[in-house]
């Protein structure tokens, strides 16, 4: 389903008799009754197959299928001057099959697919024409939208010419033209939907189903676990999740080796972190990402993830040394400050 014009599935719902609307009413005659109508359908340009996370713009292309399914007589002519309304009127039937104000709206019903467009409009489109441009609707993919076919539904509304009725003043045989000719248009209301797949590539995806470990103010290589688990479609090799590392905290061991890693499993790695004497204990967040080869064989950087880490204020078993240290230093201090006094 990858490049050119991909044809779809068309749903067709009419709105016969439901709303027909009809201008003043002229004393005219109706020679015809024509039976057709618009139908419509589309075709996407381009691909219509993408990756987990991606806003895209879909293009759409309308195209009318109409056609005439049988006419018959609802009024014999018999003189020249109703000969030529008849001919007339059936010239003007022809536009029966052509769809007029389209309002084209495109609707997700899955939470994966998000459209972000509103309502677009074409003036009219005739049987056999395409639209001259394509639909244009901006598509927001989840960003861990399984992998799969999604339909989404391209209503259409619309109005056509449902029936005419002619009349004119006279005929002149020497112009063999009608004098003083006028018609009443009846117009309908329509609605089709066609469903628009799109599909979300198959890929690997990961998220943080675990993290273990609590780091302190002034810590130097406090462990932080963190557990990745692959939940897309397809396996990584030579992964390696990697840290953002920012103020108040600082690491000469920011990566840590996964390996191989198949859809559903899980990995836990072990990262060293420094922390700054002077950091605010309090929730922070790490961002991290996973650097793998694909199953193609291409190198890939996943989409960042954010690792939730807790800092505390300095454990005791820190605090008590530096103490200790204090009292040594203060106890020499005053040692030596007994001695130069007893010297003087």
């Amino acid at each position: 389903m990858r490049y050119g014009l991909i044809m779809l599935l068309i749903l067709i719902v009419p709105a016969m008799g439901q709303s027909n609307y009809i201008p003043p009413v002229i004393e005219g005659e109706n020679y015809w009754n024509m039976y057709g109508s618009p139908n419509l359908t589309a075709a996407i340009s381009g691909t219509n197959e993408f990756d987990k996370g991606d806003t895209v713009t879909l293009y759409i292309d309308l195209i009318n299928y109409g056609r005439f399914l049988s006419f018959e007589k609802d009024k014999t002519a018999y003189t020249p001057m109703e000969m030529a309304l008849a001919a007339k009127e059936q010239e003007l039937e022809q536009a029966k099959t052509t769809a007029i104000g389209i309002v084209a709206t495109l609707v997700s019903e899955s939470e994966q697919i998000e459209v972000k467009s509103g309502d677009q409009v074409v003036e009219s489109l005739k049987s056999g024409d395409k639209t001259r441009n394509p639909l244009k609707f901006t598509v927001k993919i989840a960003k861990h939208a399984p992998a799969g076919v999604y339909p989404l539904k391209l209503n259409l509304e619309y109005d056509y010419q449902y029936n005419v009725q002619v009349d004119a003043n006279k005929f002149d045989p020497a112009t063999n033209n009608l004098v003083g000719f006028r018609a009443a248009y009846w117009y309908q209301k329509a609605n089709q939907t066609v469903i628009v797949p799109i599909v979300v590539k198959k890929k690997a995806d990961f998220m943080i189903t675990g993290v273990k470990g609590v780091l302190h103010a002034g810590a130097k290589k406090d462990e932080l676990q963190v557990t990745y688990k692959n939940i897309g479609e397809e396996g990584v090799s030579d992964a390696i999740a990697r840290l953002s590392i920012f103020k108040p905290f600082s690491s000469t061991d920011d990566q840590a080796y996964i390996g191989d890693l198949g859809p559903g499993e899980e990995a836990t790695v072990v990262f060293r972190l420094d922390v700054d004497s002077d950091a605010t204990p309090k929730e922070y967040g790490i961002n991290s990402e996973i650097k793998y080869t694909d199953v193609r064989g291409d190198t890939v950087i996943s989409e960042s993830m954010k690792i939730p880490v807790s800092v505390e204020p300095a454990s005791g078993s820190m605090m008590l040394p530096a103490i200790a240290v204090l009292v040594v230093l203060g106890g020499a201090g005053a040692y030596i400050y007994r001695r130069r006094s007893g010297k003087t």
